[in-house]
């Protein structure tokens, strides 16, 4: 057996498993009228079209948000809705989510239905003040859910099934001997942008305007949302975001276009970590610093010039984001240093950019190994983000300060929360208690990668690197394959950067044979030493320089013997 395939058996694909992998099928997608709510929200939205009603689109200003909107004012033009326009809310003004204040301002506008995308599980009074001034609102969203929902026309909404039905489910995934197999939703794990294109699929069996399978061309945005909100990348969502790269590879948007300009990404080799590392970096920029509209705004662009304008604005942006981060993230490393025996971090100052903290906190957690609240305090009020990992969920975390603070929510490994400045010492003492009383054990393990085999290096070929590609997209619940070598002898050591901070290892097996790791940002123990014998754990690559392509590979942990 090859070492591609001992991979795929590591990963349980076999079989029928693995052709399905290999080859994922967009047409195996399934029945969104099986969501919650499908079908009130179907005949809501069927009616306003008879009477082109003005509706809103209320989106979010993350990347997941703003794809959710676009794939929403695209199909709803197809459909011949004539009076469509989209809401992002201001990270720095309304926050995250619906808001009364907004639900106002959109009634000014004559709305009389609201789509939510990405938000609106929780907003009770906000949807109440809706109706109360006249708008229907239907709630497309993928984050938790309320015990009752809100009094939306609809909510749309996967979790909905997780918590009505937690025994059907295992991994997002409906258990396979489920006696619930063609009633429930199968999959659970959409992001927003997912949610709202099962939207789409359910209008395309009632009304005209997007014939079956032009809603194809939509892919590059759901593909560019799922990828960016970190979902599992399994079942639906794999293979949308399969079919998303290569429909992003030619993609019809002047905008899409722009940014992989800017951002030096090749269409033709556009890939999940070109989506998470180049493009999602630039359009987030926006709505980090000042407004997610310019992003909106060049994914709708339909002129190449104005696209390209607004491109080249997102990569300034993200320029200063970079700048901004790297000042905060010094600041919060020298506070970390004085809470180091606390198992959560809770970290905070004026004037960190509360649209930057999130970034932040997840690199303390990636160089502390500890779940990490980062607040930026303004006046009486700290608002914050939450990066966690493992056993630890960060809004449960939240939920159980519900009584220190004002208000809070989000994922298991990230969230967000507001409470009164005076509170932070209570909410670190409340948090770290919280951890404490999960009694979580060995959770640093969790952060160390996990090899699926362990190999000599003549094995670590241009071939199999290319076989490993057909298992792309990687992401959320497929990452990238990780190999092991062990009793390998440092040949050379070659520190590289500014500061020295890289490291790129020339490394022997027992067989003679060689190959280059390389590492960024290294900690100090992957600064071997000439002579030294170290186990590597890294992922192989393609080098190609000077019209040379050579195998190397992203060391990711080290261990001398």
């Amino acid at each position: 057996m090859s070492l591609f395939e001992d991979i795929l058996k590591a990963r349980g694909l076999t079989g029928e498993a693995r052709d399905a992998f290999l080859n994922p099928s967009y047409d195996a997608k399934h029945d969104p009228f099986l969501l919650p709510d499908m079908a009130a929200a179907v005949d809501r939205l069927e009616a306003a079209l008879s009477s082109q009603e003005k509706i809103v689109i209320y989106g979010d200003y993350d990347i997941d948000g703003l794809t959710a909107t676009t794939v929403l004012l695209d199909a709803f033009e197809s459909f011949g809705f004539q009076d469509v326009e989209a809401f992002i809310p201001n990270r720095f003004v309304e926050g995250y989510g619906m808001t009364v204040d907004a639900v106002e301002r959109i009634a000014d506008m004559g709305a009389t239905l609201i789509v939510t995308v990405d938000c609106g599980s929780l907003s009770e009074k906000e949807i109440v003040r809706a109706n109360e001034l006249g708008m229907g609102v239907i709630v497309t969203d993928h984050h938790n859910v309320a015990p009752v929902q809100p009094p939306a026309v609809a909510v749309i909404n996967p979790k909905r099934l997780l918590a009505d039905h937690p025994d059907e489910y295992e991994g997002y995934l409906l258990k396979a001997g489920s006696s619930q197999v063609g009633t429930l939703y199968p999959f659970l794990d959409l992001p927003g942008v997912g949610v709202a294109f099962k939207l789409v699929q359910a209008l395309q069996t009632r009304l005209p305007g997007l014939p079956d399978g032009q809603e194809k061309w939509l892919l590059d945005l759901v593909a560019l949302g799922t990828v960016c909100d970190v979902v599992t990348l399994a079942d639906e969502n794999r293979a949308n975001v399969f079919w998303g790269l290569k429909v992003l590879a030619r993609t019809r948007r002047p905008g899409l276009k722009a940014l992989m300009a800017v951002a030096d990404v090749d269409p033709e080799k556009v890939n999940a970590r070109s989506l998470g590392f180049a493009l999602g970096p630039r359009m987030n920029a926006a709505g980090r610093l000042e407004t997610a509209t310019y992003a909106l705004d060049m994914l709708r662009a339909s002129d190449g010039m104005r696209a390209l304008d607004f491109a080249q604005r997102l990569d300034v942006m993200n320029t200063t984001r970079r700048s901004e981060q790297d000042k905060i993230f010094k600041a919060a490393i020298v506070q970390a240093e004085r809470y180091e025996k606390d198992n959560v971090l809770v970290v905070s100052s004026t004037g960190w950019n509360h649209g930057i903290i999130g970034i932040v906190a997840a690199k303390l957690l990636e160089k502390y190994g500890k779940p990490t609240f980062v607040l930026e305090e303004i006046g009486e009020e700290a608002k914050g983000s939450a990066r966690s990992y493992g056993d630890f969920s960060a809004a449960d975390a939240i939920r159980a300060s519900d009584d220190i603070i004002i208000k809070g929510g989000g994922h298991k490994l990230a969230a967000g929360v507001t409470l009164a400045t005076a509170n932070i010492d209570a909410f670190r003492r409340r948090v770290n208690d919280f951890y404490r009383d999960q009694k979580l054990e060995n959770q640093r393990l969790l952060l160390l990668p996990k090899a699926e085999v362990t190999t000599s290096f003549a094995e670590v070929t241009e071939e199999l690197v290319g076989l490993l590609a057909t298992l792309e997209p990687f992401g959320n619940g497929n990452p990238q394959p990780v190999l092991k070598s062990e009793n390998l002898l440092v040949m050379n050591k070659r520190r590289m950067g500014a500061e020295s901070q890289h490291v790129k290892l020339e490394l022997r097996d027992e067989n003679g044979v060689k190959l280059q790791l390389l590492a960024f940002s290294a900690p100090e123990h992957f600064f071997a030493e000439p002579g030294e014998y170290v186990t590597a754990w890294y992922q192989p690559d393609i080098n190609e320089w000077n019209g040379r392509r050579t195998v190397e590979g992203r060391l990711l942990h080290l261990e001398t013997a």
